[in-house]
Formats: structure tokens, sequence, C-alpha cells
């Protein structure tokens, strides 16, 4: 239990809310809800998860394979969360995808949960912080993510539209602030 830090755990945790931002994202679920009938809350958490947790442990390899290293991905990946950040703020779709039938696995675990902003973020993590801290995170938003995904019907209700406006405004700004600060952190700017 040594190893386990409970600061880190907690800052991974927050890092993780923002990027994955399930409460700015309670719209689209909803939309994807309407649109397919029904999404599997366990089976677009669990898939989330182990893409997560996979990624953490296998990522780097996977982009040594293809010849890209850490700092090119996440700079790649600072400006899809800028683009998903812009998107949240200004209230715009710059991402426009069609929906299968079943949204439970795409797009709703991928990319939605674990898209490419995520995954860029747990390789950046785990420069800063101990492997078993961000699993724990990664757990932990999972959990959550699973209670909001169950419960997204009931949340638009008592937020209201104007909360739920709120919400994605918020988690715009710290997604913005984060992407200039793997963008800066991977540049040397």
């Amino acid at each position: 239990m040594d190893n386990f830090n409970y600061n880190q755990i907690l800052s991974v945790t927050m890092i993780l809310f923002a990027i994955i931002d399930i409460l700015g994202s309670i719209p689209v679920v909803i939309s994807l809800r309407n649109k397919t009938g029904h999404i599997q809350s366990e089976k677009a958490t669990i898939v989330a998860l182990l893409l997560m947790i996979l990624f953490l442990f296998v990522g780097e390899e996977l982009l040594r394979i293809i010849g890209l290293d850490v700092s090119s991905f996440a700079i790649a990946g600072s400006i899809v969360i800028f683009i998903i950040a812009m998107e949240m703020i200004l209230g715009i779709n710059l991402i426009k995808e069609e929906i299968p039938a079943s949204a439970s696995i795409v797009p709703l675990a991928f990319p939605l949960i674990a898209g490419s902003g995520t995954l860029t973020t747990l390789l950046s993590l785990k420069s800063e912080y101990a492997t078993q801290n961000i699993i724990v995170g990664i757990i932990l938003n999972m959990i959550f993510v699973y209670i909001v995904l169950k419960n997204t019907i009931w949340l638009e209700k008592i937020l209201g539209k104007t909360g739920v406006h709120i919400l994605r405004k918020a988690f715009g700004i710290i997604l913005l602030a984060i992407a200039i600060k793997l963008f800066r952190n991977n540049t040397g700017l």
C-alpha cells in the first residue's frame, strides 16, 4: 500500500474526469440513446475501461511499432482535445460521424469515453504518476461514467438544459487549458 499516493490518485482522477467529460457528454449520450433506442451502459463502461488500461501498458510500444514517439502522439492528442474544447465552448459540432445501430461500443466507449484525448492523456500521465495510481484513477472515473450512463435521463431532468449547457462550457475551458499544457509540455514552449 506504500505505492498508492492519494494526491496522485486525486490528480489523475480529476484530469481524466475533465478529459472524459461524461457530464458534458450527457446531451450526446441522450441523443445516441434516442437514435439507437438503447445504450448498454455496462458494455460501454467495460470496453472503455479495458481500452484505457490496455493503452496505458502497450500504448507507447504500439506507437513505436508504427514509428511515432509519445511527444508526437501527445501533440496530436492536444490538438484533438483543443478541437473538442472549442466545440464545447462555442457550441458547434466540427466532428460529424454516422451513428451505428448500436452505439454502446462505437461511438460511446470509443471515441467518446476512451478517445484519442483520453489515450494521449494516459501516456502523459504515465510520465508523471505511478501506474497503480493511474489505474485507480481510471477505475474511479469508469465507476462514475457507469453511474452517469445509467442515469442520463434523470440527470438531464435535474440539471435542466441550462445546467447541462453550463457544465459543457465549464469543462470546455478546463479541456482547453489541458490541451495547451499538453502541447507546451511536448513542444518545449
